[in-house]
């Protein structure tokens, strides 16, 4: 029996196996990411909708809650579970390649089927992971400003930015935020294909994902520099850009995992 198990540990492990990649396979995965938006726009449009939507339904809420400080950490830290978003795209994008039905039926196969037990645990992860950058924002901003409740974006903006406790929380949020983002990237950069298209256990997905960051992290870094880019002029339009960048961003992580991990 113990036998059995190192046996199968050896053989996952070999499946796991990470490439080196270089800045020819970001440009690569993001060309084929494309490719896949232009075949099923529709699909990718109507899957991804709930995403701005939700994006939206933060701001009201922000704004009736009179926590307008706490607006651009909710929405940059949403982009955290991003990954578990883009789940149906990933999904897509793998029955496309292999010649399969890619209607909105089937790509939401991945939440019924055998893996839907793993992605469940990523995705608690990466939401602990939002969870406690918004309490990490809200610790800091109550540290720098205490108190303070500003009536408009307006008057918040100009009080970040023309003064030492603004620049303050500005710098240290970035360094803050930027952490958690590299901690998700790490945790999730394939961890979600690699489970819809193997059926693999969270934990070993997971540990490929950290695998692949370590054995290219200047890569893995570009990749999410180009992520956290591509979020922001996603979000610049009311988050309505999102519409078009992550169903992009969600195709090309796809393709990403097919040219980071052996098969």
């Amino acid at each position: 029996m113990a036998h059995s198990h190192a046996a199968s540990a050896r053989l996952m492990a070999d499946h796991a196996a990470v490439r080196r990649i270089g800045l020819q396979d970001l440009r690569t995965a993001l060309g084929k990411g494309i490719e896949d938006f232009g075949a099923m726009p529709t699909h990718a449009l109507f899957l991804i909708a709930i995403y701005p939507v939700a994006g939206v339904l933060i701001a009201a809420a922000t704004f009736e809650g009179q926590l307008i400080p706490i607006l651009f950490p909710l929405a940059s830290g949403f982009a955290l579970i991003g990954p578990f978003a883009a789940i149906s795209l990933y999904e897509l994008s793998r029955r496309r390649e292999l010649g399969l039905d890619t209607n909105w039926v089937t790509a939401f196969s991945p939440l019924t089927h055998r893996s839907a037990k793993a992605i469940a645990l990523v995705g608690s992860v990466l939401l602990a992971l939002f969870v406690a950058w918004i309490l990490a924002a809200m610790g800091l901003y109550w540290a720098l400003f205490g108190d303070t409740r500003f009536a408009s974006i307006p008057a918040l903006a100009r009080e970040v930015l023309t003064t030492p406790r603004g620049w303050a929380l500005i710098v240290t949020g970035n360094l803050v935020g930027g952490a958690f983002s590299l901690l998700a990237l790490a945790v999730s950069a394939v961890t979600f294909p690699l489970i819809i298209d193997r059926g693999t256990d969270a934990a070993t997905a997971m540990e490929t994902s950290l695998a692949l960051v370590r054995e290219n992290p200047r890569t893995m870094l570009v990749w999410g520099l180009i992520i956290v880019g591509l979020l922001i002029i996603g979000t610049l339009p009311l988050f309505i850009g999102l519409a078009l960048v992550l169903p992009i961003l969600g195709h090309a992580t796809w393709h990403l995992y097919r040219r980071a991990v052996m098969p």
